[in-house]
């Protein structure tokens, strides 16, 4: 079990991409507080963690109720999953820093849980790995992986500015690499030939 956890975690913070909402969320997050900060990650990480483990929970029983297959939710989501790997290895922003930077606190905290931290690609993740490693180890993995979120958002500022936005999409590239490759296994496994 420990390996398999070791494996979703991994798969979780790639798909995750806590780096890409950590840029956004200190970019939309620098005019406000340090407590302004404080609530606004935890509204993101909270609304995060709620949509997770409603699809942790829920995703299985919609698919059979709409009558899809978890093959051919793993092609779809591979598929999703491979875009978004592309977009992430080219550098393509996921989203606009730039047009939440005045928002509220509640609507950078909206942008930043959904779509960026559980966009589709997390959601097809969830339901996966709910279906092939159980609920609890997957549970785990994603309670682990918003934890780590959270603490990156709230060390945001320090991070930043010790390491600027370079390495940061660096590290995005390389996270952009695996999850092509995460898009490619679940391709692969949906029509058998993994």
């Amino acid at each position: 079990m420990l390996e398999q956890l070791l494996q979703l975690i991994i798969l979780f913070v790639v798909i995750f991409d806590p780096t890409v909402s950590l840029v956004v969320f200190t970019a939309a997050t620098k005019s406000m507080t340090e407590s302004e900060r404080r609530n606004t990650a935890l509204v993101a990480v909270g609304t995060a963690a709620l949509i997770s483990y409603l699809v942790l929970l829920f995703g299985n029983p919609l698919l059979e109720l709409f009558g899809i297959g978890i093959n051919h939710f793993k092609v779809a989501g591979g598929v999703v999953l491979f875009i978004l790997g592309v977009e992430m290895t080219l550098g393509y922003p996921l989203t606009n820093p730039e047009g939440t930077k005045e928002g509220s606190a509640a609507a950078i905290a909206s942008i930043i849980a959904t779509p960026l931290l559980t966009g589709p690609a997390a959601m097809t993740a969830i339901i996966v790995s709910s279906k092939e490693y159980g609920i609890l180890t997957s549970f785990i993995a994603i309670s682990v992986v918003l934890l780590l979120t959270l603490i990156l958002f709230f060390l945001g500022i320090r991070i930043r500015r010790m390491m600027g936005t370079v390495p940061l999409q660096v590290l995005s590239t390389l996270l952009g690499l695996i999850t092509i490759a995460w898009g490619v296994k679940f391709i692969l496994d949906g029509l058998g030939a993994g």
